[in-house]
């Protein structure tokens, strides 16, 4: 298991982020679901505005401003996790892993976190462990 320890806020402050009990909300889960999906290392949590929130981007099902789509089921996108485990096996930090999914990269191009979301997952997915050896 993770430890608990907190993440600083290294995202744009335009990064859309969310509080866990919002997060748990959209998701239909108890809060205490989504901190034992943090402290297992599933979720990054940043803290902001003296409490934790996650980026709004780790999820499917919500629009830009970080609300749910009408009619969307709002769900943890299926690539975070695993990417998430594989970087902290590959020996980066939360901040790290976050500077990477949230920094812009032209040879994408756009930002890692956003191809997760689209036919360029798996190649985020190869870089982030040919960046762990």
């Amino acid at each position: 298991m993770k430890s608990n320890s907190r993440t600083p806020d290294v995202l744009s402050a335009s990064e859309i982020v969310l509080p866990i009990a919002e997060v748990a909300d959209y998701l239909h889960q108890p809060v205490s679901r989504v901190r034992d999906l943090i402290n297992k290392g599933q979720l990054i949590a940043i803290d902001r505005d003296h409490q934790r929130q996650i980026p709004a981007r780790f999820f499917n099902g919500l629009n830009d401003e970080g609300h749910p789509e009408s009619g969307e089921r709002v769900t943890i996108n299926k690539h975070v996790p695993g990417l998430i485990a594989l970087m902290s096996d590959g020996g980066y930090s939360n901040d790290e892993i976050l500077n990477y999914l949230f920094t812009d990269d032209d040879t994408l191009p756009g930002r890692p976190i956003d191809a997760l979301h689209g036919h360029l997952a798996r190649e985020v997915m190869r870089r982030a462990q040919a960046m762990g050896f």
